[in-house]
C-alpha cells in the first residue's frame, strides 16, 4: 500500500460507523489515476520538411473526405503492435481528435500545400470550382512496431472521374463543368488507375511524442506520393 493511500485511511477510518462504510472510504483513498496525455495531427507541414515547388498545373481535384482505415486506427489511445499478433496501448496517451476525422483533414491540408489551395477541394466541391476527378484514399496501415522505433505506412490510391452536370441556378448544362455530387450518387463515369505506397520511417525513439510526430511526418510523405503519382 503506498504513502498516500495508508495517510488517507488513516484520517479517515476513525469516522467510519461500519465495514461497508469503511470499505467506500477505502476506495475513496485510491491512488489517483495518472494524467492523460493529449495529442493531436498538426495543420502545418512538419518540422524540417523542406516544402517542394508547388504544382499549379495538376488537377482541379476534389479529395473523398472518407478515408477508409483499419479497425485499429479507430482506437482513441495511441499503440504500437507487439509480438506476432498483439496490440499494446500506451496508457495515458491518446488522440485529442479521432483519426478518422483527422486524416483526411491533414491530407487536403498537404495535398493543397504541394499543389495549391485552389486545385484540391474537400468533397463534394463547390459547383463553380468544376473539380476533373475525385481522389479516394484508403489507409491499409499505419503502426510502429514490432520494432518500436519504425512506423510502417501502407496506402492506396485512386482518382475517379467526375461526370458533368447541370450549371447551378438556371439547369442549364455546361459543357465539361463538374457539378458537386454527393459521393455515390452518379458521381463518376470512369476510374482512373490508382498507386500505392508501402514505407517505413525511423522514429528517434520509442516514446509516444515521437510515435505522434510519425504519423503526422507519415501523412505528408503519403501527400507527396500521392501528387508524385499524378504528376
Amino acid at each position: 500500500m503506498n504513502l498516500h493511500r495508508r495517510l488517507c485511511l488513516k484520517r479517515l477510518l476513525p469516522l467510519a460507523g461500519s465495514a461497508l462504510a469503511a470499505g467506500g472510504l477505502a476506495a475513496g483513498c485510491a491512488s489517483p489515476s495518472p494524467p492523460v496525455r493529449l495529442y493531436a495531427l498538426r495543420d502545418l507541414p512538419p518540422s524540417g520538411e523542406l516544402l517542394p515547388a508547388r504544382r499549379p498545373g495538376l488537377g482541379p481535384w476534389e479529395l473523398s473526405m472518407r478515408v477508409d482505415m483499419p479497425g485499429l486506427l479507430e482506437r482513441d489511445t495511441l499503440h504500437r503492435l507487439s509480438g506476432a499478433a498483439g496490440l499494446e496501448p500506451l496508457v495515458g496517451h491518446r488522440w485529442a481528435e479521432p483519426l478518422r476525422d483527422a486524416v483526411p483533414r491533414i491530407l487536403l491540408r498537404d495535398l493543397q500545400a504541394l499543389t495549391a489551395a485552389d486545385r484540391v477541394w474537400p468533397a463534394p466541391a463547390p459547383r463553380e470550382v468544376r473539380p476533373l476527378e475525385r481522389l479516394h484514399v484508403t489507409l491499409l496501415a499505419l503502426h510502429a512496431g514490432p520494432e518500436p522505433e519504425r512506423l510502417r505506412v501502407a496506402a492506396r490510391w485512386w482518382w475517379v472521374r467526375l461526370a458533368p452536370t447541370a450549371a447551378r441556378g438556371n439547369g442549364s448544362a455546361l459543357p465539361g463543368a463538374q457539378g458537386a455530387v454527393p459521393e455515390g450518387i452518379g458521381a463518376h463515369t470512369a476510374t482512373a488507375p490508382g498507386a500505392e505506397a508501402d514505407f517505413a520511417l525511423a522514429l528517434p525513439d520509442a516514446s509516444a511524442d515521437a510515435l505522434a510526430e510519425g504519423h503526422r511526418l507519415a501523412l505528408w510523405r503519403l501527400a507527396s506520393r500521392v501528387v508524385d503519382s499524378a504528376a
